[in-house]
């Protein structure tokens, strides 16, 4: 399976045994949108719900900072996850958050995962068949492992302040990048991490919601200066649009890109980090 599939593709696969559709929905809390309910209201046949705003370390201090692997596993057993499973997730959301689960689901093990291209709005604008309710599958053996080579700490990035062995992606809107609009988190500043380069995560898709072609994508990244040659950390506000950035460069074959998971949300709360502007 490819790691992003058509919606043709998928409609030819939805009887596969080992297929496993998941909405992956979520919304920033002042978007106004409830993504369970959206998603109960009509969803991809067969898909079930990730609640990606509970599947965080509840215990961190940071936002939206990634579960531990234990909780992880065994959300995905309850949601009929298992070994073995080809697991396509597609969202409905500006953020592109599909992105965000394929980040975890391919840290914590799983093997064959994909994104649905244009996500359910494609699906829905060609008259696709939809679902509503709830779907239950039965619980299956997730067996968990967690490679963090691709996760970067806020030390990490101090050091590389110094170092500048990795080049530093913000997936942030530009005005929010530059510092011309304020943080909407209360107690957050404005501005970047030193030395890094803005590529908004909106820039990587077509008017219709699908990727842009591999040839586009390169040009993207190099367009805002990045070395696709050389190692990268992707950072935005809390570690979500983030990887929407690996996502895409997963997709032009390159594979040393990491996630700065505390984001912004962790850097711009600090008052000892350095900040940039404009």
């Amino acid at each position: 399976m490819e790691s992003l599939v058509t919606t043709e593709w998928l409609a030819g696969e939805l009887e596969a045994t080992d297929l496993r559709i998941i909405d992956a929905s979520k919304f920033l809390p002042d978007a106004g949108r409830d993504a369970a309910a959206e998603y109960e209201a009509g969803h991809i046949p067969g898909a079930v719900f990730m609640d990606l705003a509970e599947l965080v370390d509840s215990n961190s201090a940071i936002e939206n900072t990634l579960p531990p692997a234990e909780k992880f596993a065994s959300r995905m057993q309850s949601l009929g996850l298992g070994d073995g499973s080809r697991i396509v997730l597609y969202d409905d959301s500006p953020l592109k958050s599909s992105a965000r689960a394929w980040f975890m689901l391919t840290m914590f093990g799983a093997h064959d995962v994909a994104i649905l291209d244009g996500g359910i709005a494609k699906w829905k604008a060609e008259g696709r068949p939809i679902e509503q309710g709830k779907t239950q599958l039965r619980h299956r053996h997730f067996t968990v492992w967690q490679d963090d080579k691709n996760l970067r700490t806020k030390a990490n990035l101090l050091a590389n302040l110094h170092s500048k062995d990795e080049q530093v992606i913000d997936a942030r809107p530009a005005a929010r990048f530059s510092g011309a609009e304020e943080d909407p988190r209360p107690g957050i500043a404005s501005g970047h991490i030193p030395g890094s380069l803005n590529i908004p995560h909106s820039s990587l898709f077509n008017a219709d919601g699908t990727w842009k072609s591999a040839d586009e994508l390169k040009a993207v990244f190099t367009d805002a200066g990045v070395d696709l040659g050389q190692p990268v950390i992707t950072s935005c506000g809390s570690g979500m649009t983030a990887t929407v950035l690996i996502f895409a460069m997963h997709l032009i074959g390159k594979t040393d890109a990491a996630l700065y998971d505390g984001s912004w949300a962790e850097w711009g709360a600090d008052a000892d980090t350095p900040k940039a502007a404009a």
